[in-house]
Parts: C-alpha cells; sequence; structure tokens
C-alpha cells in the first residue's frame, strides 16, 4: 500500500529529502505522494522513513493503493531498473 500525506501537513520539509524514490513533491498546498513511485521504503529501509521522520504523524497507509509486500518489492525492483537504464 502506499502512503499518502493527510491536511495535518505542516510543510516542515523533512519528508522529500528522506524518501529514497523521490516519490514525495510539494503539491498545491502540501506535500504529495506519487503511489507509483512509494514502495514504503521497501527495498532501501525496513520502516517508512517519512513515517519515522515526521513530526505531526501526517503520514498514514492510502487505502486507495493497496499493495503486497510482494507488490511493492516488485515495484521497487520497477523503480531501480528504470533509475539504472536513465
Amino acid at each position: 500500500m502506499a502512503l499518502m500525506i493527510t491536511d495535518d501537513c505542516i510543510n516542515c520539509d523533512v519528508c522529500e529529502p528522506a524518501c529514497p524514490n523521490g516519490a514525495i513533491s510539494m503539491g498545491e498546498l502540501i506535500y504529495q505522494i506519487d503511489p507509483d513511485k512509494c514502495t514504503e521504503c521497501v527495498g532501501h529501509f525496513d520502516e517508512p522513513q517519512c513515517q519515522q521522520l515526521c513530526p505531526v504523524a501526517c503520514i498514514p497507509l492510502d487505502p486507495q493503493h493497496t499493495e503486497t509486500p510482494s507488490q511493492l518489492q516488485a515495484k521497487f525492483i520497477r523503480l531501480q531498473a528504470q533509475s539504472q537504464s536513465a
């Protein structure tokens, strides 16, 4: 399951550089997570780094983008292959 950033975001800027997949970017008002790039840090870390660093705990699982651990691992592999061929 990808993660999402809620309206509770205070734009503290800590999550964006922590994302190993570059899935976090500034949206119109708050940061947002691209579900096509979010692997919940599978393949990089044991825990999602954005959730670990967020001071207001505004990064829950996104119920609209459910994925199994094996799907997240496959996404990680695909994203790594894309970054190496770019």
